[in-house]
């Protein structure tokens, strides 16, 4: 069934922009859960075999989200999302970035906008994810950090959390 979910990944190198279509086989409001309360987020948000630890969240506009993404060593890959619009179950928006421990955002890495947009697909949910960054130089560097590879993986992970998720209630 995994493999009869929509997942488009394009790329636009004229706009600096991924889209992000991914069908999940659950509801859009328990998906929207998935993506917006950390004790969700901390059991998928990141690519196999890496974990995810949320330092600090506060989900409203102007708030963040402080994360790590932890390796099978131990070594902790922190980002900071800054929330800037949110119209429950519909959408967020967000300003994204690399940062360290503390929250300090790492300039020398690529920063993007990102626009997450929740709708249904007959019993399942849609999610369209549209990336924007500021410079053809700043999309190829991420896709060159393997992004499509890794938000596949993570993505995945979402469809066994939601398996589970589903199975509990």
């Amino acid at each position: 069934m995994k493999n009869t979910l929509q997942f488009d990944f394009l790329v636009d190198k004229e706009k600096n922009t991924i889209t992000v279509k991914r069908e999940f086989a659950a509801d859009r409001k328990l998906v929207w859960d998935c993506y917006t309360k950390s004790e969700l987020l901390d059991q998928w948000f990141a690519p196999k075999p890496f974990n995810t630890k949320t330092k600090s969240m506060d989900f409203s506009e102007g708030g963040h989200w402080h994360y790590a993404m932890i390796d099978p060593e131990g070594q902790e890959y922190w980002g900071w999302t800054e929330y800037t619009k949110i119209q429950p179950i519909d959408f967020y928006e967000t300003l994204d970035a690399f940062s360290d421990g503390e929250g300090n955002i790492n300039t020398d890495l690529p920063r993007a906008e990102w626009h997450v947009h929740f709708l249904d697909k007959g019993e399942n949910a849609l999610v369209e994810t549209t990336v924007t960054y500021q410079s053809l130089a700043d999309l190829e560097a991420v896709i060159n950090m393997g992004m499509k590879e890794g938000l596949t993986s993570t993505l995945e992970r979402l469809d066994d959390l939601l398996k589970s998720l589903k199975s509990e209630s």
